[in-house]
């Protein structure tokens, strides 16, 4: 009877073992971004960005994006956002090209804050969005749309390295937790979790250059598949100053 019972025992954790086995699909891309500030006075901004994805090998393009938001300043400290967002999806797994992009349609609300502590300063910010995915098949897009809640918290920390006049450099480190909610959400509550590590470099007050290393870990639909990801990210940030301080 005990042998029977340690049987019984070692068959439900192998079970239990292989229902929670991860099938991990390793990917290497580069992120290429277009950021662009239009400050319209001391409290209201319009965020525009431009983001190209490819894989890297194979050289396969992944997506590309549309972002905008506008910005209202509380105070120093604290922002909110809100605005719209416009994805093409050509394949999430390279190799695995269909004859057509997917769309995707996202809207996004924001507050962040800001803490300063002489060299450092940390970012909060907390970001809900709706997401609405195009329906699919095998043959192309359908009619409809698929909708779920995407909850995002990013902590963010920077390192002035050095400043000179309009002329500085740098380090940004942040870690983000990304949470799927919604009816349509079933197996992928988590969505994932990306650590970035880059460097800024100000060319002058308008223009700054950024290149960095994220690390992407994130869920499919399956609950059982996921991506783990390895990024290069380059930006170029724009600004565009249309009001004039007395």
């Amino acid at each position: 009877m005990k042998t029977i019972r340690i049987l019984c025992l070692l068959l439900v954790c192998f079970v239990s073992k292989a229902q929670t086995k991860k099938n991990v699909d390793q990917q290497s891309l580069l992120w290429t971004r277009y950021y662009n500030l239009l400050a319209l006075n001391d409290k209201w901004s319009i965020h525009t960005e431009f983001d190209n994805r490819v894989f890297i090998s194979p050289l396969e393009e992944n997506l590309f994006l549309v972002r905008m938001h506008g910005r209202y300043k509380i105070n120093n400290n604290v922002d909110l956002g809100a605005g719209v967002s416009y994805f093409s999806v050509a394949t999430q797994v390279p190799g695995n090209s269909k004859d057509f992009w997917t769309p995707e349609y996202r809207g996004q609300q924001d507050i962040s804050w800001r803490q300063e502590y002489n060299s450092i300063t940390l970012n909060h910010r907390f970001q809900v969005e709706e997401r609405f995915f195009r329906n699919i098949n095998d043959e192309g897009l359908q009619p409809g749309t698929t909708f779920n809640w995407r909850f995002r918290y990013r902590l963010q920390g920077e390192y002035s390295c050095w400043k000179k006049e309009n002329q500085y450099l740098k380090a940004i480190v942040y870690d983000e937790l990304m949470v799927n909610a919604g009816k349509n959400v079933v197996n992928n509550t988590f969505d994932q979790n990306r650590i970035y590590a880059g460097l800024q470099y100000g060319v002058n007050k308008n223009i700054a250059l950024e290149l960095g290393y994220l690390k992407s870990f994130q869920q499919r639909l399956s609950g059982d598949d996921y991506f783990d990801r390895d990024i290069i990210r380059f930006t170029l940030f724009h600004k565009i100053n249309l009001h004039k301080k007395k």
